[in-house]
C-alpha cells in the first residue's frame, strides 16, 4: 500500500502560510516604507532576497515604497575620485562636488540597481528621487561641533547637507495604484533652488509620516535594539526609548535611528522596525510570524 502522507517539510511550508494568513489579510491596502541601508545592500544574495520579499509584499495586497541609502558606495566613489570625506555628527560635509557625486551614485547606479532586482524578482519598480515630481522640499541642515578646549558648540556649515521640509506623496499614491514599487533616492531640491543630500533615515521616516504608513522598516546591520546583557528587546515605547538613551543602553549610530522611529510613530506611522538587513528575509518573518524578528516601536 503507497503512503501518500505529506512529508514534513511540506507540511511544514503549509503551516507557514496558515500562520501569514491573518496577517496578509489585515495589511492589505496598507503601506510600507522600507529604508534599506547602505551596508545591507552588499551582498548579492542578500540583495535577491531583499527584492523578492518586496515583490511577496506588492502581490499580498501590500503597497512597499523603497527608500535606499548608498553611504558607502558614495565613501567609495569619492576615494576612487581623490577626494576627501569628513563628517560632523555621522553627517558627511558636502561640497558642491561631493554633491554632484552623491547624486550620481544614489539616483543613478544604486537606485537603478534596486530597481532591475525588484523587477528580475517579478515586480515592477520605477526610480525616483526626492527632486521628482516635488516629492520632498528640502531644506538645509545647520550642523553643530563640539569645542571641547572652549567648552562651547560652533556651528558648521555642512555645505548642501538637508532633511525633509515637505512631502507631497501624490506621485508615490499614482505609483503604487498602477500596481508599481517606487524606490526612492534621498536626494530632493531646497526652496533655493540647491540640491540637497538627505540622510536615508530620515528621509524614509519623513516619507512615513507623511504616506500614514502601517509600518515603517529600518533594515541595518544589527539584529536590533539590545539590552545591557545583549538580548533582543522587541517591543518598545516612545518613552522606553528615552529611557534607554538616558542610561547607555543605546548609543552611537543607533540613537538617531530610534530618533526617526519615534518621530515616524508621533506622527501617526502605526509602527517602525529596526530589522537586521543581513537576515534573509528578514522582513517576511517580522511581519509574517508570530514572533517576529526585530524591534518594534509604537505608541
Amino acid at each position: 500500500m503507497t503512503d501518500h502522507t505529506p512529508d514534513a517539510a511540506l507540511l511544514a511550508k503549509a503551516e507557514t502560510l496558515t500562520e501569514a494568513l491573518p496577517y496578509m489579510q489585515r495589511y492589505a491596502g496598507k503601506t510600507f516604507v522600507v529604508k534599506y541601508g547602505g551596508h545591507a545592500m552588499g551582498d548579492p544574495e542578500l540583495a535577491r532576497d531583499f527584492a523578492e520579499d518586496v515583490v511577496l509584499l506588492k502581490a499580498v495586497g501590500i503597497n512597499p515604497v523603497v527608500v535606499h541609502g548608498g553611504g558607502p558606495q558614495i565613501g567609495a566613489m569619492l576615494k576612487r575620485l581623490g577626494v576627501e570625506s569628513r563628517f560632523v555628527d555621522g553627517l558627511r560635509v558636502t561640497d558642491a562636488e561631493t554633491a554632484q557625486i552623491a547624486e550620481m551614485v544614489l539616483s543613478g547606479s544604486i537606485n537603478k540597481e534596486i530597481v532591475g532586482w525588484i523587477g528580475a524578482a517579478g515586480g515592477r519598480a520605477v526610480g525616483i528621487a526626492g527632486k521628482d515630481a516635488g516629492l520632498v522640499v528640502a531644506e538645509k541642515v545647520q550642523g553643530r561641533q563640539a569645542d571641547k578646549l572652549q567648552g562651547v558648540e560652533r556651528h558648521i556649515d555642512l555645505g548642501f547637507v538637508g532633511e525633509p521640509a515637505q512631502v507631497d506623496r501624490r506621485i508615490l499614491d499614482t505609483l503604487s495604484a498602477d500596481g508599481i514599487i517606487p524606490v526612492v533616492a534621498p536626494i530632493a531640491i531646497g526652496a533655493d533652488g540647491h540640491t540637497y543630500n538627505i540622510n536615508a533615515d530620515t528621509m524614509a521616516g519623513a516619507i512615513a509620516a507623511a504616506m500614514g504608513a502601517s509600518r515603517f522598516f529600518l533594515l541595518t546591520d544589527v539584529a536590533g535594539v539590545l539590552d545591557k546583557d545583549g538580548r533582543l528587546l522587541t517591543d518598545l515605547a516612545p518613552g522606553d526609548v528615552a529611557r534607554l538613551r538616558a542610561d547607555g543602553t543605546i548609543s552611537g549610530g543607533m540613537i538617531p535611528k530610534l530618533e526617526t522611529c519615534v518621530a515616524a510613530v508621533n506622527a501617526g506611522v502605526d509602527a517602525a522596525v529596526v530589522l537586521d538587513g543581513r537576515v534573509p528575509h528578514a522582513m517576511l518573518l517580522e511581519i509574517f510570524t508570530r514572533q517576529g524578528a526585530g524591534t518594534l516601536i509604537r505608541a
